[in-house]
């Protein structure tokens, strides 16, 4: 085994815990395949040494409690977000709340930035590493390239709220589960209607397809104002692309340059 202090041992362990690795099974590797594929031997079962047992085993939640189930998440989301009568409140609220998995392998809530009195806000779909680390969303690469498109109409961190439905970085960075965000849906609903903006910014398909109910692919959705309701009032809302789309398709920004051209139009008129 490779010493704890050696470089490569502790970039390999940066490496599992990058991919969501949280627990150590055993020190020996098991063919799980090969114990489904093996035929059933016709003679009587024989209780396994203790040892094997450890090691084919992953040891137990130490509090089965902890996770809800999905619906009783859903309903202790909805209840939790409902009590929320501020956004300092409501991001208490997310500090504590337990219903939600990804709460145990992320390092800590991405709340919100800019100004909570914004016209503007902007929702994604979930933190990654970058915003892991700060507590921010969009603060890696394609949340610099946000910050230029913002710039671009005029607008910056001051002048906008930025937000994310899920509140957590799923490990590895992968996407949300179905559930994971429908847990965290009444948060991202009770952060726009604390918020009250006059212009919601879905970006991205999962943020569309949330929020709006939108089922049509990101190109053909993209740029078309629909009416959102924030609880207080009906309000304007548009999707574009998520930054970090444009960053694998550069093609793209003349699109996403319309579509902030218009939520410019919409501000100044």
């Amino acid at each position: 085994m490779m010493p704890f202090g050696d470089p490569t041992a502790r970039d390999l362990l940066d490496f599992y815990r990058d991919a969501g690795a949280d627990a150590l099974v055993g020190e020996e590797p098991v063919d799980r395949f090969a114990a489904v594929d093996a035929p059933v031997a016709p003679i009587a079962p024989r209780e396994p040494a203790p040892d094997r047992v450890a090691r084919a085993m992953p040891a137990p939640l130490a509090d089965p409690q902890a996770l809800a189930a999905p619906d009783e998440a859903a309903v202790s989301a909805r209840a939790a977000a409902k009590s929320a009568g501020t956004l300092t409140e409501l991001r208490a609220i997310l500090e504590t709340f337990e219903g939600c998995g990804l709460k145990a392998t992320a390092s800590r809530v991405v709340f919100g930035d800019g100004n909570p009195q914004a016209r503007v806000m902007l929702v994604g779909e979930a933190p990654g590493r970058d915003e892991d680390i700060e507590g921010l969303p969009f603060v890696g690469r394609s949340g610099k390239l946000l910050d230029l498109m913002l710039a671009a109409i005029g607008l910056d961190r001051t002048s906008v709220y930025i937000a994310n439905i899920v509140p957590w970085r799923p490990p590895g960075n992968r996407d949300p589960s179905p559930h994971e965000s429908a847990i965290c849906l009444p948060f991202i609903l009770r952060q726009i209607e604390l918020v009250d903006p006059d212009f919601l910014v879905c970006l991205g398909k999962p943020s569309m397809q949330t929020l709006l109910g939108i089922k049509e692919p990101i190109t053909k959705a993209r740029g078309r104002w629909v009416i959102f309701n924030t609880g207080r009032r009906d309000i304007r809302a548009i999707a574009t692309f998520h930054p970090a789309f444009l960053l694998r398709s550069p093609l793209q920004k003349r699109f996403a340059w319309r579509d902030y051209l218009a939520v410019k139009k919409a501000l100044d008129g």
